[in-house]
């Protein structure tokens, strides 16, 4: 991660709601969420906020870098109808090395939907996408 950023960074980063982003379509295997009504799903927010802070980050990673989302603390407190734009503000609190830690507050035409803190880290992607092949590969050769 460049050096250049810093704690206090902002981002605001928007998003028009789809009926693919509502409760139903989290799991459409499950009866439970397919009765639920069509408003943006907190499985969806909850992805939507840290796609906000990978914009913010976004300029300041090296070329071979991508960053995790390693844990987030939010509510969701206040339903969203599809067509509604939603929009994310992001503030960078700390950045310690490779982490990243983001107070995020969401808000649609109307209200503030959700808010809370979201931690990342910054790692070689290539290295990331190996361990995930090795773990793939246990456990392909556990099931035989």
């Amino acid at each position: 991660m460049k050096e250049t950023l810093s704690p206090g960074l902002e981002h605001t980063f928007s998003f028009v709601v789809s009926q693919e982003k509502t409760v139903p379509k989290v799991y459409p295997e499950s009866d439970l969420f397919c009765e639920m009504p069509e408003v943006f799903a907190t499985a969806f927010m909850v992805g939507f906020m840290e796609w906000a802070c990978m914009e913010a980050l976004r300029p300041y990673l090296e070329e071979d870098e991508r960053t995790l989302g390693t844990m987030i603390n939010v509510t969701h407190q206040a339903a969203t109808p599809p067509g509604m734009t939603v929009t994310a503000w992001v503030k960078c609190l700390e950045v310690e090395g490779k982490r990243t830690l983001w107070e995020i507050e969401a808000r649609d035409e109307v209200e503030i939907i959700g808010r809370g803190t979201h931690e990342r880290y910054a790692v070689n992607n290539d290295k990331f996408i190996s361990r995930v092949n090795i773990k793939q590969k246990l456990s392909v050769a556990h099931e035989t």
